[in-house]
């Protein structure tokens, strides 16, 4: 028998379709507990009908951080371990057993394997280690959007790391992310010193093409004394390199770039990044000195600064097409085939090859 009560609770609008599959995966837990916030469809009964203790309430103005707090009261005080995922997330088997492992050595915290993403055959995407399994006292969730938790317990804070607990992400496409923006303004107004929100917003502002406030944002993101978190800071400079480029300052793009990769050359993204401008420039040289330097990074990183292209077939890519106009053809074709392998529906990747085999004869 058990000796820690382990309970998973969610938020959840409008998610019939996952209903089934997330609370098979969650059913190792002693309960399962859902915070409704006015859904339409059948998600409601489906989930009552499963056994899972489920409350409705609508939350206006909408707030994730509100909203998250609200399901967690639902979970019974004497509860040990709190599980946070939501519907459209599912663990592999035996989740159960290697959170209890970890839980031995008395955290406050468990981080853990966590699957953002995948790639249209399967494989894994964006991968990063998350935090969201915790003690079920001394938190709340702060922050209207990207919200995290926020200890305030009495004992020392104390992160562990759960091995062999991987949860998947399989993110609903209809969804939209359109209140982002609108709850990222909001959580910076509440807190202008948030280094990691002064963050995301500048995110946002790239993701919408509004590259002018984009600019603005990231640069008093690195100015803020908090911002000391390198991968972050990276982030935020390869950003400005592209708010640079589609802003019509060619000089500024490569300063950006280059400042990139001295923030944290241990990570692949500013390395392509930089390789993508030299070939945007046709500096053939340059693209595919970059583009190996990537390749010589072999171990993801685990914060969630990663992206999916880093680690498929895009450093090949650009490397096998580098090779190739430098007139490096057997290179080019090494590279080509892995590139290939690794996204073998792209017919421009395979087309590649034709040229490279070509350029050998």
């Amino acid at each position: 028998m058990s000796k820690y009560k382990v309970c998973v609770y969610a938020i959840c609008k409008n998610e019939e379709k996952f209903v089934k599959q997330w609370v098979e995966s969650m059913s190792e837990a002693d309960g399962i507990y859902v915070l409704d916030t006015g859904s339409t469809d059948n998600t409601v009964n489906l989930l009552k009908n499963l056994g899972v203790n489920v409350k409705s309430e609508i939350i206006t103005p909408w707030r994730f951080d509100v909203a998250r707090n609200r399901s967690l009261q639902l979970v019974p005080d004497d509860a040990d371990i709190c599980v946070c995922t939501d519907l459209d997330e599912l663990f592999h088997p035996m989740w159960r057993k290697n959170i209890e492992k970890a839980w031995e050595e008395n955290p406050s915290v468990l981080k853990y394997r966590y699957t953002w993403s995948f790639n249209p055959d399967g494989t894994e995407g964006c991968v990063f280690w998350m935090g969201k399994i915790h003690a079920r006292h001394g938190f709340k969730w702060i922050h209207p959007v990207h919200e995290v938790l926020d200890y305030y317990g009495i004992k020392p804070y104390k992160e562990t790391i759960a091995y062999g607990v991987q949860l998947d992400h399989h993110a609903d496409a209809t969804k939209s992310r359109a209140q982002y923006l609108n709850l990222l303004e909001l959580a910076v107004k509440e807190k202008p010193d948030d280094d990691r929100n002064m963050h995301y917003l500048g995110r946002e502002y790239m993701f919408r093409g509004l590259w002018k406030l984009c600019e603005t944002t990231l640069i008093h993101h690195l100015k803020m004394p908090t911002a000391t978190w390198k991968d972050e800071r990276c982030a935020s400079m390869r950003f400005l390199a592209k708010a640079a480029y589609h802003l019509g300052k060619e000089n500024e793009e490569q300063q950006w770039i280059f400042r990139a990769l001295a923030e944290a050359p241990y990570m692949r993204e500013p390395w392509l990044d930089a390789s993508c401008i030299a070939a945007r420039k046709k500096h053939w040289a340059g693209s595919l000195f970059f583009a190996q330097k990537a390749l010589e990074i072999t171990s993801r990183n685990q914060s969630y600064i990663n992206e999916a292209s880093s680690w498929g077939s895009k450093p090949y890519d650009l490397a096998a097409l580098s090779s190739y106009y430098l007139k490096l053809y057997d290179q080019a074709l090494d590279y080509g085939n892995i590139a290939l392998s690794l996204d073998p529906d792209n017919d421009r990747l395979r087309t590649n090859i034709e040229f490279y085999k070509n350029a050998l004869k």
